[in-house]
């Protein structure tokens, strides 16, 4: 493989890092027809939690991620990608999980987390 094409090959598995590298120049009509929520990277950022607030998910705009459980603050932590509505996790010791966004809900490992706002918690 010359030169050239090992660069073309690392920049291919970096994109797949950051939607805003994955998404080609001048989009497809397919492509156009998509809400323009599924093609910006930063949609799903912010703070996730189940409904009696004992997992929560912030998903940070760099692509990593900081999971409190209970009381425990950075139980995990790692980094996500999305694709459509669909995001895979890598936590930083290598354990993988999956989830998908249906109807601004995102269903993981068999729990549903929330969008957290200011009107769902008060300060």
């Amino acid at each position: 493989m010359n030169t050239t094409a090992h660069r073309r090959g690392a920049l291919a598995a970096i994109s797949t890092l950051s939607l805003s590298l994955a998404i080609p120049p001048g989009p497809s009509h397919a492509q156009a027809q998509q809400p323009r929520l599924l093609n910006d990277p930063n949609r799903c950022v912010g703070m996730w939690v189940t409904r009696d607030g004992h997992i929560r998910h912030e998903l940070l705009a760099g692509g990593r991620y900081d999971e409190a459980r209970g009381t425990r603050q950075s139980a995990y932590q790692g980094r996500y990608m999305l694709t459509g509505n669909h995001i895979d996790y890598v936590d930083d010791t290598g354990f993988t999980a999956d989830g998908d966004f249906r109807d601004g809900v995102l269903h993981h490992a068999g729990m549903v987390l929330y969008r957290e706002t200011e009107s769902t918690h008060p300060r």
